[in-house]
């Protein structure tokens, strides 16, 4: 009988750190059907930033905007690859420490066609993982959208993934602290969702709204692009989950079907709601609902099963939306694609979930079983809060030093003028839709 999925995995939170150190041994071999599978995960994850979430964030702002959005997924999908090439990939995933990694694959040096993670070429692990420090900064742009210099956001983007991203990353993956306190985080709860959640936040506190929030209305520019790119989010995430099982196996498998399950109930959950509360569903609030029940299964997808995604699916649409409400009518603060309230309100209530539904006596809800060497779910949980709060506070102040270092020598927003003529001319001299 196979042991539970969370045993396989070792104390680790998720399969990263028994792919992160390079060649194992000399006898071992390619495993071509799971080479397959993570070369094609890798391709779906590009494909949730480029052109997924560029299309979905670019249709949820105003149409002087639209270009401004596609040009900012577009940039850093650019400097986070080839800052991830030249050292993010070492620090996050070399040796080093329980807080950083090393040097020693700094430009993938010693990486070469036949090196191996696992029994898979290490060149690909290197490159799924690229994938990730490229969504997850691109997320981010959602918080300050439609009013940040460029040269501040490639800025703040490179400083933030190598400050950021790339220590979290380490902590959780890599072999650092949180990895080996038991930390369950199958597939970026901490290390994606609630880093660009958090720092979406602070971005939008620093920047301040933009003009004429709250009391002009900003909806949607075109929902049918919004609808577009989220489809393409939901099918990337597939990927996303299913490929950091890092096999062709049941744990990918598994993983792919709670993670449908638990979008799906996002979205159903989140559509009611509206329903509920403002007469009529809309198309915004169900891909709103999708996004937030695929962010919040992310870290528990390789420790839950159907069961247990089902009622993470449906905490996720019911706490993001009322997380959305609270969070721009109560406090009013302009995060102006809901970044905080759906994907760092879901990363950490599916974080703290996957302390939950992992446990095996739950019935139709069981999971797979708690890290090694944690008995029980109060402990589960435990590990589960450190690494949440850990995450959070890292974040925020780090994210907020970058944004003042950043503001101080270039400025961080644009002028008036600027934000009302629109970023697409003021900024590329462009526009997303000629009128005649």
């Amino acid at each position: 009988m196979n042991r539970p999925i969370a045993k396989r995995l070792s104390v680790v939170a998720a399969p990263w750190l028994i792919f992160s150190g390079g060649v194992l041994a000399d006898d071992v071999t390619v495993n071509g059907g799971s080479t397959a599978w993570i070369l094609t995960s890798t391709a779906l994850v590009l494909f949730m930033t480029l052109p997924g979430l560029a299309l979905f964030y670019g249709g949820l702002v105003r149409s002087k905007n639209v270009l401004s959005v596609l040009m900012q997924c577009f940039a850093i999908a650019g400097i986070a690859s080839v800052l991830w090439l030249i050292a993010g990939y070492s620090l996050a995933f070399g040796e080093g420490n329980t807080w950083i990694g090393d040097l020693s694959k700094v430009m993938l040096a010693g990486v070469g066609r036949d090196s191996m993670s696992g029994d898979i070429p290490e060149s690909l692990f290197m490159l799924f993982q690229m994938t990730f420090a490229i969504i997850t900064p691109a997320l981010i742009i959602g918080g300050f959208a439609e009013r940040m210099r460029f040269s501040a956001m490639l800025l703040f983007s490179a400083l933030w993934l190598m400050l950021v991203y790339v220590p979290v990353t380490h902590w959780v993956w890599g072999g650092g602290w949180l990895s080996a306190m038991g930390l369950y985080d199958f597939a970026g709860g901490t290390v994606v969702h609630i880093t660009a959640g958090v720092a979406a936040l602070v971005a939008a506190l620093v920047l301040g709204p933009r003009r004429g929030f709250p009391s002009t209305a900003m909806p949607p520019h075109n929902m049918t692009m919004t609808v577009m790119g989220a489809g393409m989010l939901w099918v990337g995430w597939f990927g996303f989950n299913g490929g950091s099982a890092l096999a062709a196996n049941g744990d990918a498998a598994m993983a792919m079907l709670v993670t449908h399950i638990s979008a799906s109930a996002g979205a159903m959950l989140w559509m009611t709601m509206e329903w509920l509360k403002f007469g009529k569903p809309s198309a915004l609030g169900a891909v709103t609902g999708m996004v937030a029940g695929l962010g919040t299964i992310t870290p528990a997808s390789g420790f839950v099963g159907p069961g247990g995604a089902l009622v993470i699916g449906v905490l996720a649409g019911f706490v993001c939306f009322n997380a959305t409400m609270y969070i721009k009518r109560v406090l009013k603060i302009d995060d102006s694609l809901d970044v905080f309230p759906v994907h760092g309100v879901g990363g950490i209530l599916g974080t703290l979930m996957a302390g939950v539904f992992s446990s095996t006596g739950l019935g139709v809800f069981s999971g797979y079983g708690f890290a090694d060497g944690i008995s029980g779910m109060g402990g589960q949980l435990y590990v589960q809060l450190v690494g949440v709060l850990a995450t959070v506070v890292f974040t925020a102040v780090v994210t907020f030093v970058i944004l003042k270092v950043v503001g101080a020598l270039l400025g961080l927003r644009v002028s008036e003028e600027q934000e009302t003529q629109g970023l697409d001319i003021a900024l590329h001299e462009e526009r997303g839709y000629d009128i005649h």
